[in-house]
């Protein structure tokens, strides 16, 4: 029988190719067979090819810029300028209840002795309603109405008149200034625009109607007392 032929056997402890030793080359092998080719690692990737980079998301749109004035100012928005009447509104609820403590304390030492007169025999007298009540609460009324006014007026007029900024408007860091970048603001546009916003009040809805109608007024978002006045509102940085 035919025996296979023998082949040497690696020495023990020698180096093997899967363990780091030296590969056989290609070529005749000793025993006239040939050695397998070896061949490179597979390249999964192109020389100079960057792997993809991610990024959190596409591209956003710019923001539109804000709408500005002839003289170059940004309008304010509807929402700061809401936030300011509301903040004025504050101001004189508080200015309102002030006025409101003294003017009871009055009226009471107004009507009380009417209140708890007696006649001669000891029995309590009537008082007149009108007399006695309802006249001394209208004067008082009165005199709280012709305050509140003057200080309205120093409020809205003269503030405006002097810095442009009521409370509110300060405090929402707006400014009311002409429309035309020429003109400076004088008392007279000032009281203008304080006497329709306030008149507008008078009416039932016409004073919802003016705050809105800077909602699709363009291109300057003036309110009616705005027009009127001939003014607008402007952001400022402080």
């Amino acid at each position: 029988m035919t025996q296979p032929p023998s082949y040497p056997t690696p020495p023990v402890g020698g180096p093997h190719p899967a363990a780091g030793g030296v590969a056989p080359q290609p070529g005749p092998h000793p025993h006239g067979y040939a050695a397998p080719p070896q061949y490179a690692p597979p390249q999964y990737a192109p020389p100079g090819y960057a792997p993809p980079q991610f990024y959190g998301g596409p591209p956003r749109p710019a923001a539109p810029p804000p709408t500005l004035t002839p003289g170059g100012q940004p309008l304010a928005s509807f929402t700061d300028r809401l936030l300011a009447v509301l903040i004025d509104a504050a101001v004189f609820l508080v200015i309102g209840m002030v006025l409101a403590v003294p003017a009871v304390i009055i009226f009471m030492a107004i009507v009380l002795p009417d209140l708890i007169r007696v006649a001669p025999d000891g029995t309590a007298i009537e008082p007149d309603f009108v007399r006695d009540l309802l006249l001394p609460m209208l004067w008082i009324e009165l005199a709280v109405l012709a305050i509140s006014l003057v200080i309205g007026y120093v409020y809205y007029v003269e503030m405006m008149f002097k810095t442009g900024q009521t409370f509110g408007k300060k405090s929402m860091k707006l400014r009311i200034v002409p429309l035309d970048p020429t003109r400076t603001l004088d008392r007279r546009a000032a009281a203008k625009r304080y006497l329709v916003q306030q008149g507008t009040g008078l009416i039932p809805g016409l004073s919802y109607l003016d705050g809105l109608w800077q909602l699709w007024d363009k291109p300057w978002q003036q309110c009616l007392h705005d027009k009127v006045a001939g003014t607008v509102v402007v952001k400022v940085s402080s």
